[in-house]
């Protein structure tokens, strides 16, 4: 890195660039000069100080021994405070500064830490861990050909020290079982699968619900149906992308992004909403797809994230129709709501919340802080201790909340309570459904 006693402006420099279509993004240089920015900006303002350890480190390093100058940081400092990055975008939520704000600094943190890790990653064969944990969907039919050997060997010590070993994946690290049967396969078998529009809704499962807890889903067609709405799943689906592009690898993002674009589109055409059960992959077609996908596939994208929705979000929007379904029978009574990371920077509010306050004897408490898990981050080696230590403050407030059922849209996150905190979040699709039967939860709603 260079140095200067010129001062920093906080103002754009020429190789400011998010899109990976502009050739400015990829050069080293016009890279450079944008962190020097971003880095003085923060360093400046330290709003952001109680998020991930990049900002802390960023600090510490600064005022340590760059004497302020944030020039003064090195190659191996700036892969520091990078890695230190795991995207829960709170960053983005709570900076003044941001494009979204239409502010003139047109400053993206995270963006920028995915920028400087797709130009690292570029021309690199990626790792082993790299390709272990980006592609979930290979992950889930190697669990399944295993006949449920992969789910014994996970909760066996030597081969836990053996994968951290292999793979960077922490020995203690909790990690969902895998489901012998697909959430695509159980709704075939149910009929819910249609070959073609038009449909009110189409169900976007996400990877974890198809390979690890189908349920999920099950209980968000149960819903559906309990409200009218026409839903209906599609063949072919595969993981968003995130997992892959958490590393810079943009190709395999694009190419799964193409693949669920090609099996959406004629039901988003023919007028159909898609539900998508993971904050993060709502995310992802949302505000990502149109920004980093390339060509026609970048029009699609963008006729695409209008149709996107959370599963709550959609049915708090037809919560004053006559079809809405308020003949709950029983109740869970106190139940404490983790907001996702992803859920706030999408800003559409928390509806699976507010649709859980439509169960008579429900009161909610709703707890705001990151769990920590964020993605792969907490599974890694590097990662898993500072993601208890982050999520901690959220851990601490949902057991103070002193409700014996949890609630949070994240399947992910619901995995980090169950591990530091002993409770096992529920979706609010899985609580709405059990709170529609007899008997779904202990407390029958009275008259």
């Amino acid at each position: 890195m260079t140095d200067s006693g010129k001062h920093l402006s906080y103002h754009p420099t020429e190789g400011l660039c998010y899109d990976p279509e502009d050739p400015v993004y990829w050069e080293d240089d016009m890279l450079e000069m944008e962190i020097f920015r971003a880095f003085e900006i923060c360093q400046g303002c330290r709003m952001c100080f109680k998020f991930c350890d990049a900002f802390p480190a960023l600090f510490d390093l600064v005022d340590g021994r760059c004497e302020g100058d944030v020039r003064r940081l090195g190659q191996r400092d700036v892969q520091r405070i990078m890695d230190a990055c795991f995207q829960c975008k709170l960053c983005e939520v709570q900076c003044p500064y941001t494009p979204r704000d239409g502010h003139e600094f047109q400053l993206d943190f995270p963006k920028l830490v995915h920028r400087y890790k797709a130009v690292h990653r570029r021309g690199r064969a990626p790792t082993l861990r790299e390709r272990f944990l980006g592609d979930p969907d290979a992950s889930g039919k190697l669990a399944r050909a295993s006949g449920g050997l992969v789910n014994r060997l996970n909760r066996s010590r030597l081969q836990r020290r053996l994968m951290e070993k292999s793979l960077g994946i922490h020995r203690d690290k909790l990690l969902p079982d895998f489901a012998s049967v697909t959430f695509e396969r159980l709704a075939e078998r149910t009929g819910r699968v249609r070959l073609g529009p038009p449909a009110e809704v189409v169900v976007f499962q996400t990877c974890f619900v198809q390979h690890n807890d189908p349920q999920i889903g099950l209980d968000l067609l149960y819903v559906l149906e309990k409200n009218g709405v026409d839903a209906t799943c599609v063949r072919g689906l595969v993981c968003c992308g995130m997992p892959a592009w958490e590393s810079g690898d943009l190709e395999t993002l694009r190419a799964n992004a193409r693949n669920n674009l090609d099996r959406l589109m004629p039901y988003v055409r023919a007028g159909a909403k898609v539900l998508v059960l993971n904050p993060t992959c709502a995310m992802m077609m949302r505000r990502e797809y149109p920004e980093l996908l390339s060509g026609q596939d970048r029009a699609r994208a963008q006729v695409l994230a209008e149709a996107v929705r959370d599963p709550g979000e959609y049915l708090w929007s037809i919560r004053r129709d006559d079809r809405f379904d308020t003949g709950f029978k029983s109740t869970p009574g106190r139940v404490a709501y983790h907001a996702p990371c992803h859920l706030r920077v999408q800003a559409v509010g928390f509806k699976g919340r507010d649709l859980l306050k439509k169960i008579p004897g429900v009161s909610v408490a709703t707890v705001m802080e990151c769990c920590g898990h964020n993605g792969t981050y907490a599974m890694t080696v590097e990662g898993f201790a500072p993601s208890q230590r982050i999520g901690r403050r959220a851990f601490d407030a949902m057991v103070e909340a002193d409700a014996k059922i949890w609630a949070t849209e994240c399947p992910l996150a619901a995995v980090q309570f169950q591990q530091h905190a002993g409770v096992k979040p529920l979706h609010p699709m899985t609580i709405l459904a059990r709170a529609y039967r007899t008997g779904g939860f202990p407390t029958p709603v009275s008259g």
